[in-house]
């Protein structure tokens, strides 16, 4: 038994797990009453699903629009639900799996201290018309009026509103800075065609921060620290994504990186010297480049999907809406400027792109919806006596895992078959997938544990769960 637990204490998608246990506070469910023996149920959740149809449609009947894995996989377990071309509706596996990508980002953001804030989707048109990129973005701005006739645009980022409310500030002293002000909101662009669901849609969610320093030196300081902390942050997620030098587009700047995680269906092609650290994008090399520009060594191009893109934007809008402080001479002078993106939605569907089977949903462990799904034998099988131990190991649980409450799914849908439901379980891509089965009525009762993510099945005791759960971290 000890080596079961030593393997499974040795299984991937534990070992980059660190303790965060401290500051956990119990979550409660609207279908489930507060208080000890309430059980977070499968049957009970809104998932509209299509798990054993040959295939899942699109919005307009076309299977041949469903053109990546992910789209594919969250449109058929019920991930998301299309509303019109390029908007989806999240339901509530997504929703859960986003709240937690959002702490992580929280807790990254904040550690090089980051300042949350919440700015307006609609705004007005004289910011943007003042940055020229009123014009400048053309059709992809989504553009509106009011009852008055007053022109706004539904933002696809933020530049001009955070410099022109951080240059309301007339009394900024330089000892105040550097400001890493950031939000995580839904934006809005006007793809001409919408595709890969939320790889590329009209609405989505983004991280979007804006930094202010006071030189050039401290802002490409800040420039670092905030691309580290990308770094960390798709480190901790399990997904090995590839720093590249980038155009600056129409945000403009001086410096620009993407963060491009490496899959198939990407949009982008990027260059890695095999010699060196360089990495572009290929749209800035010279299209007859075939050598590293740094070391003249071979260049290895691959298909990427861009999830983070950080720009040096020196004065371009500090200039423009006079973004002010005093410096240490008593004398006014311009903020420097970064932005930093990270696309909160299309970090999940790139997630589920490149670690998902094509049958099966694989999140990053830190992502998935539910920590634990637990499935009960069939009413009326000769295993049905082990139903009461699967409450009980919920149960169980609960108390021991303190940071697993809320996390831990039972399949209550006991007419089903314990294979059924654990094609289904597969489909949902629980990190842990625990069964009651004919050697749950052995003495000891041992448990079939499915560890996802590693491609192990084991058989433990309830107290061996109980040890390979403790380890789970969840945020």
């Amino acid at each position: 038994m000890e080596g079961l637990l030593t393997r499974c204490r040795a299984l991937p998608a534990l070992a980059t797990c660190h303790h965060q246990l401290s500051g956990y506070i119990p979550r409660r469910f609207p279908h489930c009453a507060p208080g000890r023996g309430k059980r977070l149920v499968l049957s009970r959740m809104f998932q509209p699903q299509n798990l054993r149809e040959d295939q899942v449609l699109s919005l307009d009947g076309r299977s041949g629009d469903l053109t990546c894995k992910s789209q594919r996989l969250m449109l058929q377990v019920g991930l998301i639900h299309p509303a019109s071309s390029g908007c989806y509706h999240l339901l509530p596996y997504t929703v859960r799996a986003m709240e937690k990508l959002v702490r992580v980002i929280d807790q990254e953001m904040q550690a090089i201290g980051g300042q949350k804030v919440n700015m307006p989707s609609l705004s007005p048109a004289e910011l943007w018309q003042a940055s020229d990129r009123w014009d400048l973005m053309g059709k992809e701005l989504l553009r509106l009026r009011d009852r008055h006739g007053k022109e706004y645009c539904l933002g696809p980022t933020h530049e001009e509103a955070i410099t022109a409310l951080v240059a309301s500030q007339k009394t900024l002293s330089y000892k105040q800075l550097p400001f890493l002000l950031y939000q995580v909101t839904r934006k809005f662009r006007d793809e001409p065609r919408p595709r890969f669901g939320l790889l590329r849609g009209r609405e989505f969610y983004m991280k979007d921060m804006y930094t202010f320093d006071s030189s050039p030196e401290a802002a490409r300081q800040t420039y670092s620290l905030v691309c580290d902390a990308y770094s960390s942050l798709f480190d901790r997620l399990g997904l090995r994504c590839v720093k590249v030098q980038a155009d600056v587009g129409s945000i403009g700047g001086t410096m620009s990186h993407e963060f491009q995680l490496p899959g198939e269906i990407g949009e982008d092609r990027f260059a890695v010297c095999t010699s060196c650290s360089f990495s572009a994008n290929v749209e800035t090399l010279d299209s007859s480049q075939m050598n590293c520009p740094a070391c003249q060594g071979p260049l290895t191009e691959t298909k990427g999907i861009e999830v983070g893109h950080t720009f040096y934007l020196g004065t371009k809008y500090s200039s423009i809406f006079n973004a002010q402080f005093i410096n240490a001479h008593g004398k006014a002078s311009l903020a420097e400027m970064g932005c930093y993106g990270l696309g909160v939605t299309r970090i999940l569907a790139a997630a589920i792109e490149v670690l998902s089977t094509e049958d099966c949903i694989r999140w990053p462990s830190l992502l998935a919806p539910y920590q634990v799904c637990l499935i009960p034998p069939k009413k009326g099988s000769k295993e049905e006596a082990a139903a009461e131990l699967t409450g009980q190991l919920y149960d169980h649980i609960s108390e021991a895992v303190p940071q697993l409450r809320g996390e831990i799914l039972l399949d209550d849908r006991t007419h089903l078959t314990i294979g059924n439901r654990l094609k289904d379980a597969n489909k949902f891509g629980y990190p842990f997938v625990i069964i009651a089965g004919k050697s749950a009525l052995e003495d000891p009762a041992h448990f079939e544990v499915w560890c996802q993510n590693a491609s192990e099945v084991v058989f433990l005791t309830k107290e061996a769960v109980i040890e390979l759960l403790s380890h789970v971290q969840v945020v």
